[in-house]
Order: C-alpha cells, then structure tokens, then sequence
C-alpha cells in the first residue's frame, strides 16, 4: 500500500482554531460579554418573557413537525382498513 504524506489531513485544519490559544480567548470574551449584557439588560428584558415563552410554542410546533411529514400523515390506508374491517364484524 502506497500512503501519500505530502498532503495535509483535513481534520488537523478544521480542529486547529478550536485548539489553539485564540479560541480560548474568544471564549472568555463571550463569557463575560454575556456576564455584563445579562445583568445590564436584565430589568427591562425580563417583561418580555411571558412573550417569549408565547412565541416558542408555535416555532417548536412548526420546526418540530418537520422531523415527520406535519399533521394528517397517517399510515396508507389506515382509515380504510378501519372501515373494512367494522364492515366485516
């Protein structure tokens, strides 16, 4: 088997900020960019909550219904093998 070694793996490029110093950084940048934006805005986003939580429900329903084909999708023929099989009793 001939193994090429002159080409570089793609996982080593892809991995190399998320382990390097610069990430780390950037990291506790967020954390406490997110610290003093929580508890400044804190007070006046709390109002919005109960609309919040309004507003999750629909977008729940409609991303979550994608995973199965939305409402009315029922087996083939389900319906009709009900039907059929009261008739026959």
């Amino acid at each position: 088997m001939h193994h090429d070694h002159s080409s570089p793996h793609t996982s080593d490029r892809r991995s190399g900020f998320w382990r390097s110093r610069y990430s780390l950084g950037m990291l506790v940048l967020g954390i406490v960019a997110g610290y003093f934006l929580w508890t400044e805005h804190r007070a006046h986003l709390q109002q919005w909550w109960p609309y919040a939580l309004l507003l999750a429900c629909p977008l729940m329903h409609v991303f979550m219904h994608k995973g199965h084909g939305g409402h009315g999708n029922q087996s083939p023929g389900s319906d009709e093998d009900r039907r059929s099989n009261s008739d026959r009793d």
